[in-house]
Formats: structure tokens, sequence, C-alpha cells
């Protein structure tokens, strides 16, 4: 699957993709940065309460970041959509932070795919990865 980098402003482009995030029988499509420095992956936590979970009821955990701050983070185990491959994954949800996109980090994102970072051409590859059980 093949991705455009998405123009921020004359000459800022990021690996911004389309993801549906799935739980039981709701969904959320929603934007997220392909984030190679990021550990896990995060949504903001209007996010969860639109898929109907119970944020607190998942495994709290902290998340920092280059800002310094730490902030409570809420895991749960979800679906995660990209370009037709669907992925389970555990998703971190905050509310410390208002982010106009998700994160997919390295494991939720990197475990499960080959990934090809083409900046000069704006393009992102990503390969599903047969080795995920």
């Amino acid at each position: 699957m093949k991705f455009k980098y998405k123009k921020l402003a004359p000459g800022l482009i990021r690996p911004i993709i389309p993801v549906t995030l799935h739980y039981q029988e709701k969904f959320v499509q929603y934007e997220a940065l392909v984030d190679s420095g990021a550990d896990m992956c995060m949504f903001p936590a209007q996010i969860g309460e639109i898929l109907g979970l119970d944020l607190k009821k998942g495994k709290k955990g902290e998340m920092s970041g280059v800002i310094g701050k730490s902030a409570d983070v809420y895991y749960h185990d979800i679906e995660l959509e990209i370009g037709g491959n669907v992925t389970c994954a555990t998703v971190g949800f905050t509310k410390a932070y208002n982010f106009d996109y998700g994160f997919l980090g390295q494991r939720g994102m990197f475990n499960s795919y080959t990934v090809h970072f083409f900046y000069r051409k704006g393009i992102i590859e990503l390969r599903p990865d047969v080795h995920v059980n």
C-alpha cells in the first residue's frame, strides 16, 4: 500500500495516513502519523470514547515525549484498519494532549508492517508483515 505524505504547510510534509479504529461494532476513521520514534500507538481520548471504550478500565500507563511532561494513558486492545488490512493492536488513549491526529508506533504498527519512507518522493509504503500471527 502506498500513501502520499500529507502537506501541512508549504515545504512541510509528514507521513500522515488514514486509519480506521474498530472496537466491537463501532468504528472511527481518523488520521495518524507513522512515527518510528513512538513506542506505542496513541490516540486522543475522544476517539476511544466514540468507540464506546470505558477508558479507565484499560491498563493504565504513562507516556512522555519530547516535551518532557508525563501523562496518564489507558491501553485497550482494538483493531486497526489500514488500507483494507486489519490488525489487532494495543492502543493508548489519553486526555493529556490535544492532537489533530494519532500516532502509529513501534508496537501496533511497525511490528505488523514493513514500512518504507520515501521522503523525496513524498510517499510512504506499507506491506503487511507475513510473519505476524
